[in-house]
């Protein structure tokens, strides 16, 4: 099972996300996916990661989020957890773990806190979900909702673009977000849809809004880590802003590696771990008569160890 690190400073809860949306303060949000990212988002100061199935693109290279399981995601939940003291931690609940049944989403929840040690979990979309997200809700668990562009039913909504640019669409969008704030959520994802929609939608919204391509006037923003810091080398969202180029400094940075080895100007002496002169001798003493006993030993006479094992250092 794994822990949370104790939290210093004043960890982000419920009340003072409302407390914030009520001040009119806005809430930053990025997701991560593992313990270093997880870190950077602490040292960062920001008031919610998400765990995103996005991880199944960025991080395990699947084509979309839909193969992502509920192990997997999980996993990188737990690594996130470790690095995380005082940002509020969601996980999101990949697709297939909580469409069937209140029973499954609710299982599938509980697995995200007891086990990644996630504050809430995140479903996407309305009709079925509001139930499931009702249903969590009720069993004590925070949910966030997500409504939009949902990439988990991406080929139902005709691929990755923009929801609600009709009126029919952006009243659907509208029940939606409505829909599962009633059933219980504490806040809820807008994804690519109108910066319009989203004003006439926001005075109907009493908890805590976070956009991704949903126009300024949310309560917070959120993006995925790998785009806003140029990792990932995918297709970016009209909405992606870069705010560094992070692959091309690592490929800079291997690819120098890589070159220094090749030349042999790698490793230098000051990398490498000195022996005082007298042990070099006896060492050389040794290993004459080391040679002396293998010699000896091929001979029919059985050589005695010499050395003693290795137990220390770092291994690949």
């Amino acid at each position: 099972m794994s822990h949370a690190p104790e939290r210093k400073g004043r960890p982000m809860t419920l009340a003072r996300l409302a407390e914030k949306k009520a001040l009119g303060e806005p809430l930053a949000m990025v997701t991560a996916y593992d313990y270093p990212s997880a870190q950077v988002a602490e040292e960062a100061g920001l008031d919610l990661v998400l765990v995103g199935d996005s991880g199944a693109m960025t991080v395990l290279g699947y084509p979309t989020t839909v193969p992502v399981t509920v192990d997997e995601l999980l996993m990188l939940a737990a690594a996130v957890r470790r690095g995380l003291r005082t940002p509020f931690l969601v996980g999101d609940l990949p697709f297939g773990s909580y469409e069937v049944s209140d029973e499954q989403a609710i299982t599938t929840a509980q697995r995200f806190v007891k086990e990644a040690g996630c504050d809430a979990v995140k479903l996407e979309r309305g009709g079925t979900s509001v139930q499931r997200a009702r249903a969590i809700s009720e069993a004590g668990i925070p949910v966030m909702g997500h409504v939009g562009l949902t990439p988990q039913t991406a080929t139902a909504l005709g691929g990755y673009r923009s929801q609600g640019r009709t009126a029919e669409r952006a009243l659907a969008v509208i029940r939606d977000a409505v829909a599962l704030q009633d059933a219980g959520c504490f806040a809820v994802v807008f994804e690519a849809v109108p910066s319009a929609l989203t004003e006439m939608l926001m005075p109907r919204m009493d908890v805590p809004v976070i956009g991704i391509g949903a126009g300024p006037a949310t309560d917070g923003q959120v993006l995925v880590f790998h785009d806003l810091l140029g990792i990932y080398d995918g297709h970016a969202a009209r909405f992606v802003k870069r705010y560094g180029n992070v692959r091309e400094q690592m490929v800079r940075g291997v690819s120098a590696f890589a070159e220094e080895v090749r030349t042999r100007r790698y490793p230098e002496p000051e990398h490498g771990y000195t022996m005082a002169p007298d042990e070099i001798e006896r060492l050389q003493a040794e290993m004459e008569t080391d040679r002396v006993r293998t010699t000896s030993s091929s001979l029919g006479t059985t050589a005695e160890p010499t050395g003693e094992p290795f137990t220390g250092g770092f291994s690949l």
